[in-house]
């Protein structure tokens, strides 16, 4: 078998065979198929696309590339979270301690934040002492004991797709469906869960900006999963404006907290129901989404998911008193109020500029390099849909340097579009999508 052949064959519209699909993983995993060949691979599959069998192939012998996580050990179905990113986007910090306390196990793997988007480590790292580091048999220790567990993910889970990734980012590949499937997918196979609930955002500030493209992501997601024997489920939500209020690291996790004590924004509560809802019904915890809300709101109402946040934060080497006092997360030396240029109401508020600000102020990593400044971050006092006099506060500024806060408010100030009338507003949850 030759590689040369592989690509003359999906240059002329041909499918791939599994073997083939394989020997191809295999082989650029292992060195023996140079990057120029892969190359030329992913172009053809830009301009042919692929079938569906031939993603889940690509899926399949991306995940077997390295290590696939066994969690047959652990009690119960275990259901894992993706989100596909967006700004503001937390909601791993709040919706993994009410399933937890629910009695569903949490076994997650999560990455760093690059560029706009946030990370959820890097926001668990606000806990002074918080690591996910973990060595496999703590992390399977803590699953199995207090529920959950949070790791990041290792080098060698899935190495064909963080390989692949690095070559289509720099080959103008990256936007092609099945290769954006195949790529998150085969990640969240190696996790080794029984069920997976998919987060697909869409709108300006999401990586598909176009809702029918979120959409037909999703659905291809979701079709890998269930073609790999996972109940799979996707949920396109809003990405029109960052989730709820808070942008920032140490300041997202505050309004994680607040959620979990009854407090949060109710934007960001719907997201985190709405996800919630699909990870209790797949682990049998529940006989309808109307139940696992009702779950859910008891879990907060009683304190059991705030007491599980921290005893999560506890048994990751986390300080879980910030958890009850949020006043001890670090405060900036500076802070601006964005004021309102003119009356009317917000129109939008271009999420991708508010992501961006948040990282001029040191929020985010411009590479994989870059330290961040966890404490910085934007507060928004409006939203979509909210009236505006001129004068108003729109959004508060928190930075430790004055000329990274003067540059983050201009770009603030302009990701806020106002109006003289009102739009009508699109529903923060706007989908579901089974199989």
């Amino acid at each position: 078998m030759r590689m040369y052949d592989l690509i003359e064959k999906k240059k002329l519209g041909m499918e791939l065979t599994t073997d083939e699909i394989r020997f191809m993983i295999d082989g650029f995993t292992d060195g023996s198929i140079p990057d120029y060949q892969m190359s030329a691979m992913t172009m053809a599959i830009c301009f042919q696309g692929m079938s569906k069998r031939e993603t889940v192939d690509l899926t399949l012998a991306m995940r077997d590339s390295g290590d696939v996580l066994d969690l047959s050990s652990i009690p119960g179905v275990k259901v894992d979270k993706h989100s596909t990113g967006g700004v503001g986007d937390k909601t791993s910090l709040a919706l993994t301690p009410i399933i937890a306390s629910l009695g569903v196990p949490v076994a997650k793997m999560s990455g760093r934040g690059l560029g706009h988007t946030g990370g959820t480590i890097d926001k668990l790292e606000s806990f002074p002492g918080f690591t996910t580091a973990l060595p496999e048999e703590i992390f399977f220790k803590n699953v199995r004991e207090i529920g959950i567990a949070l790791a990041g993910q290792t080098t060698n889970l899935a190495p064909a797709d963080k390989k692949l990734y690095a070559l289509r980012d720099v080959t103008a590949t990256v936007d092609q469906m099945s290769l954006i499937a195949s790529s998150i997918m085969s990640k969240k196979l190696a996790s080794g869960s029984d069920a997976i609930v998919l987060d697909v955002k869409t709108g300006n500030g999401a990586f598909m900006k176009k809702y029918e493209d979120s959409v037909a992501l999703a659905k291809e997601m979701v079709s890998i999963g269930t073609m790999a024997g996972k109940k799979t489920a996707a949920v396109i939500t809003d990405m029109d404006q960052p989730l709820g209020n808070a942008v920032g690291n140490a300041i997202e996790v505050i309004e994680a907290v607040d959620t979990l004590k009854g407090e949060g924004p109710s934007d960001f509560k719907e997201v985190v129901f709405a996800l919630g809802a699909q990870m209790l019904l797949f682990a049998g915890r529940a006989d309808s989404c109307e139940e696992a809300v009702k779950l859910m709101q008891d879990s907060i109402d009683s304190g059991a998911a705030l007491d599980k946040m921290a005893e999560f934060v506890r048994a990751q080497g986390g300080d879980a008193s910030y958890v009850y006092d949020t006043s001890k997360f670090p405060k900036t030396k500076y802070s601006v109020e964005v004021k309102a240029a003119c009356g009317g109401f917000v129109h939008r508020i271009l999420a991708e500029n508010i992501g961006i600000a948040c990282m001029t102020l040191g929020g985010g990593r411009e590479t994989k390099d870059s330290v961040i400044d966890l404490s910085v971050g934007i507060y928004l006092k409006k939203k979509n849909g909210d009236a505006v006099d001129t004068g108003d506060t729109l959004a508060v500024i928190y930075a430790n340097d004055r000329e990274k806060m003067d540059a983050a408010a201009e770009k603030v100030l302009h990701a806020y579009e106002i109006a003289a009338v009102p739009k009508e507003m699109l529903p923060v949850v706007r989908e579901y999508i089974y199989e």
